[in-house]
């Protein structure tokens, strides 16, 4: 399928935001152990076997490097693309690796050529680009015929009880008003609700798992396994990122099919909605 380019197909606040984020959260404070637990949700789907020797492939939107700093020594040669400040952030991290390349680009710009790359990742960043379709079909062109593509979009919480989908829309409100203040300001706020919200409910999801409760729709309850650094950095990232979209899994599906992908396998577990893909050999 032939897509129509975007004009200007990036929010140049959002881009700032994060590199600001990234400039605060380089991740060096977030233990090994956290770091390793959500690599493997993310990666739960993703199909290493497939691979051929020394793959090469990239990290759309990489930001500080953090899943990058795992997923390069698995593969001959990562491609780490971002368009903010952050992108000298992934390189301070990743300095001990040679395999690791580094590109200050959008997703309109990736400097890669077409039907090059044997994997590719994008992990929550393609719902913070004004038009994700034609970004993630921007991202699908990159790879040889049969390559997989690891994609996570925010979910509309369509796994989820109406009354978790209210406390959600509840939320955007306090987002809206918060990820338009100054960065200093922005990112004071993002602290108070860490520690105010993120840290209490997390750890009361805890104990309330540790006494037999199902905890799966407690709110936040996802963080009661992980430090308070993630819950600072996601409380940041969350409440100050600008622009954010998100999209029930039909709908993934559905962008995925349209991008070019087939062979589509959804995880069935948090993060929502983390899904992989193959690029089709008749586009």
């Amino acid at each position: 399928m032939t897509y129509k380019k975007s004009i200007n197909n990036i929010d140049s606040k959002t881009v700032d935001g994060f590199g600001d984020e990234w400039t605060r959260f380089d991740q060096a404070g977030m233990s090994d152990e956290d770091t390793k637990r959500l690599f493997e949700g993310y990666f739960s789907v993703f199909p290493w076997s497939d691979l051929p020797k020394n793959a090469e492939g990239f990290d759309l939107g990489c930001g500080s490097g953090r899943w990058a700093k795992l997923l390069a020594p698995r593969v001959g040669k990562l491609h780490c693309i971002d368009p903010s400040i952050a992108i000298e952030v992934a390189r301070k991290n990743l300095q001990g690796m040679s395999n690791c390349e580094f590109h200050h680009a959008g997703v309109d710009e990736i400097p890669l050529p077409d039907l090059s790359m044997d994997f590719g990742v994008s992990l929550g960043v393609l719902h913070h680009i004004p038009d994700t379709q034609y970004a993630l079909a921007s991202c699908v062109a990159k790879l040889k015929p049969g390559a997989p593509f690891l994609l996570y979009l925010y979910y509309k919480f369509d796994n989820r009880p109406a009354w978790f989908r209210l406390l959600w829309q509840m939320s955007e409100l306090i987002r809206a008003l918060v990820s338009r203040l100054p960065y200093g300001l922005r990112y004071a706020m993002s602290q108070i609700i860490a520690a105010l919200i993120y840290w209490p409910l997390a750890r009361f999801a805890g104990l309330a798992e540790l006494i037999g409760f199902d905890v799966k729709n407690f709110p936040l309850a996802p963080y009661r396994h992980l430090g308070f650094y993630v819950m600072r950095t996601d409380a940041l990232d969350r409440f100050g990122t600008r622009l954010e979209q998100r999209f029930s899994r039909v709908e993934i599906q559905q962008m995925m099919e349209s991008a070019g992908l087939e062979r589509i396998v959804f995880s069935e577990n948090i993060p929502f909605w983390c899904a992989v893909g193959f690029a089709r050999s008749d586009l």
